[in-house]
């Protein structure tokens, strides 16, 4: 029985998809609920799980296509069983194997051939040479015209090999700009529909919001302190390292209680202010940025945020998010940090109002009761949109996150 492999109804914002890479080629068995293929939205990557055991028939759709819900991806052949090579084909793929090693450096000189600048080229042609004989002393091996010259010389009647090197090393001279000029390669690669949609709506954010960023620094002794103290029975009963995360999180939260304004969003000409803590935590993955919710973080304790964030990051770098766990979000933090960001300025994630920028760690020289000591100070940034929020609440609630971070008591307190 032949099945129809379609693609699965997408998600109401999701007009359509990309096929990223068949895992599965025709011919190939497949076991019910395997991963066939993998699609891209603008927002996440679905996999399309095989229906049920059988054989791939035949793809309909190629790597790179743009698809819609329901349409046919490929034809499955339900209960089927992928053929085993008979000895004579195995026969012929061994003859096969063996013809084209003893044809490799044929095949190579060929393709060697469309590397050649035009100049180059056309003296090959011209004199019927064999590209894969001469040898190459431009960059990464290539042939110059110099080096053409030089294998054509000892053949003129009248030069000798020594002239004929002089000749060569003058031509290879002359040659030497258009062989650089050649060896400049560029890369022209599509962005990914999700690195596309981020791009999108970063402008969105510049252009709609009045965005502005108010800065301060935090001394993160006191967190260091009661990290050292704790982390290894917090690893033991929660499974997870005791990072820094949660801490900012905890932090952000009782802040967003004391300026409600902070944790709202601008609707037209309504200002909408969120009873909830949706704290998103953005994820950088080769594919783009993407920014994972945590779901009412008011209640959730130190352990589940840590066990969230580090499940979110691998799933996010894995493309298995879930489209519910990367919307909505009243708030968000982004640390530039992990890759060494001294000072940033975030921008917004629209619909929020306001994102908190983490930032690398570093020892330096305060001013703690009026003696000089060396502390682990970070910057930390707020980007804010002024149209909503006014600079005092924005300085204010930095505030309110630098003092429960130097206290940490106040996180347990609530004050």
């Amino acid at each position: 029985m032949t099945i129809e492999v379609r693609v699965p109804q997408l998600p109401e914002s999701v007009a359509d998809a990309t096929l990223v890479a068949w895992h599965k080629q025709p011919g190939d068995a497949v076991s019910r609920d395997e991963n066939l293929v993998d699609l891209e939205t603008d927002k996440v990557v679905l996999e399309v799980p095989a229906p049920a055991a059988g054989v791939i028939k035949e793809l309909k759709v190629q790597n790179g296509a743009t698809v819609t819900s329901g349409q046919v991806l490929a034809l499955l052949e339900e209960g089927a069983v992928a053929a085993a090579p008979s000895k004579a084909a195995e026969a012929r793929t061994e003859a096969a194997a063996k013809s084209a090693t003893q044809e490799a450096p044929a095949a190579a000189r060929s393709a060697g051939s469309d590397k050649l600048a035009p100049s180059v080229r056309r003296l090959v042609e011209e004199h019927k040479l064999d590209a894969g004989s001469i040898p190459g002393s431009g960059r990464d091996g290539r042939i110059t015209k110099g080096d053409v010259l030089a294998h054509m010389a000892p053949k003129e009647a009248g030069v000798s090999p020594a002239g004929a090197a002089a000749a060569a090393q003058v031509a290879g001279i002359a040659a030497s700009g258009s062989a650089a000029i050649a060896g400049r390669v560029e890369r022209r690669v599509p962005m990914t529909r999700l690195r596309a949609r981020v791009a999108e709506r970063l402008v969105q954010a510049q252009s709609t919001a009045a965005m502005l960023t108010t800065f301060n620094e935090v001394d993160l002794k006191a967190v260091n302190e009661l990290r050292a103290k704790y982390k290894e029975r917090f690893e033991k009963q929660y499974g997870a390292r005791l990072g820094f995360m949660s801490f900012f999180v905890k932090a952000c939260v009782e802040a967003l209680r004391r300026f409600p304004v902070v944790n709202a969003s601008v609707d037209g000409n309504d200002i909408v202010y969120h009873e909830y803590y949706d704290v998103g935590v953005a994820v950088s993955t080769d594919r783009g940025l993407v920014v994972p919710v945590l779901r009412d973080a008011d209640a959730m304790t130190f352990g589940e945020i840590e066990k969230s964030v580090v499940a979110y990051a691998t799933r996010a770098r894995e493309g298995s998010l879930t489209l519910d766990e990367i919307t909505g979000g009243t708030f968000t933090i982004t640390n530039g940090g992990v890759f060494g960001s001294l000072l940033s300025t975030p921008i917004l994630n629209m619909p929020q109002s306001a994102i908190l920028g983490m930032h690398k760690i570093q020892e330096r020289p305060v001013v703690v009761d009026g003696e000089v000591a060396v502390r682990p100070m970070m910057y930390l940034a707020l980007s804010y949109d002024h149209r909503i929020i006014d600079g005092r609440d924005s300085v204010q609630f930095l505030v309110a996150v630098k003092e429960a971070l130097e206290d940490p008591a106040r996180l347990l307190l609530q004050v």
